[in-house]
């Protein structure tokens, strides 16, 4: 499998802004301790709930697709910060205890 460039979300989010798709672009803005993604992942989702790229894994992910639903019907950007102590953090998708801040806008307008 061909791994993508974090650019690759970006082209798609505008592809399917380009086809009339409603679009959010969620972003690892911040990151501490050990995260799974760097600064600068993106996760595209659609109105569909559709996704491509990854901020996370696990059900940080899930969280982030959800809460992007929300940013596209309201247009309201949203920070996100998720972190969890040592013995929870493989559960959600980050390993040794790790914290991440994600982004998330609309890209256009709804």
């Amino acid at each position: 499998m061909q791994q993508a460039t974090l650019n690759d979300e970006l082209k798609l989010a505008e592809q399917w802004a380009g086809d009339g798709k409603s679009v959010a672009i969620a972003t690892v803005v911040e990151t501490w301790g050990s995260a799974p993604r760097p600064v600068g992942s993106h996760l595209v989702i659609d109105g569909d709930g559709n996704f491509e790229g990854s901020v996370s894994g696990g059900c940080v992910e899930g969280a982030v697709v959800a809460e992007a639903m929300d940013v596209i019907s309201s247009g309201k950007t949203r920070m996100l910060e998720f972190g969890v102590a040592d013995e929870a953090a493989w559960e959600v998708g980050l390993s040794c205890g790790g914290r991440i801040r994600v982004y998330v806008e609309r890209l256009g307008a709804a």
